[in-house]
């Protein structure tokens, strides 16, 4: 479904009638307005495409993950709750897709440095390799990549979600702590405990 096909209808709510722009076009759009929300998502979707991208590092899935964004906020719309803005809101509906996408894509990519001093013979697989590896090497990193992937499984979600954001998206603090609508100072004691737990679980993972 495009955007530019949901119908239009005529605007129950005027822009002099709120200071805050958004929250009359999400009064309107929840009124059975949907041109509201293509409103919506003009202003937002630019923004968002280059968040997107900076996480992906691919147009194509940033453009997809964002108009699946925009579809879910329009049919959960109704779900919504003003205590945050919308803008704030959609991107959490797009990061959530974009880390479902990352899951399943990640490869052999180190997640913290922390992990270096984990598994046995972790240097040789995550250095910068010879794509002429042998067997018994591409064996030994998939092994490394399968243990790190269960750590992270095992891990307390709002903890494994900042790693992922942090090491995986390569976001900066800021952008994490606008992500999750929390401070900055919290972004980095989250990741530090982070860090200590998927440490401990790789570690539970690890023969004795």
């Amino acid at each position: 479904m495009n955007l530019a096909e949901i119908p239009h209808h005529t605007n129950v709510f005027p822009l002099s009638l709120t200071e805050d722009p958004d929250g009359l076009l999400v009064a309107a759009a929840l009124s059975g307005d949907a041109s509201a929300f293509v409103e919506l998502s003009r202003r937002h979707s630019r923004k968002l495409l280059l968040k997107i991208y900076r996480m992906t590092n691919n147009w194509q899935d940033a453009e997809d993950i964002v108009q699946e964004a925009l579809m879910k906020a329009f049919t959960h719309l109704y779900t919504f709750e003003s205590r945050a803005s919308f803008s704030t809101w959609l991107t959490r509906i797009a990061i959530n897709l974009t880390l479902m996408l990352l899951r399943k894509k990640r490869r052999s990519r180190t997640l913290c440095d922390d992990t270096f001093v984990l598994v046995e013979s972790i240097d040789d697989v995550f250095e910068p390799r010879d794509h002429r590896e042998n067997p018994e090497q591409t064996c030994a990193r998939r092994q490394v990549e399968d243990k790190l992937e269960r750590a992270m499984q095992r891990m307390r979600p709002k903890y494994r979600e900042v790693i992922e954001l942090r090491e995986g998206a390569d976001l900066q603090m800021s952008e994490i702590a606008e992500s999750l609508s929390i401070s900055v100072a919290a972004v980095k004691s989250r990741l530090l405990r982070a860090r200590k737990e998927l440490r401990r679980h790789v570690q539970l993972l690890s023969p004795t």
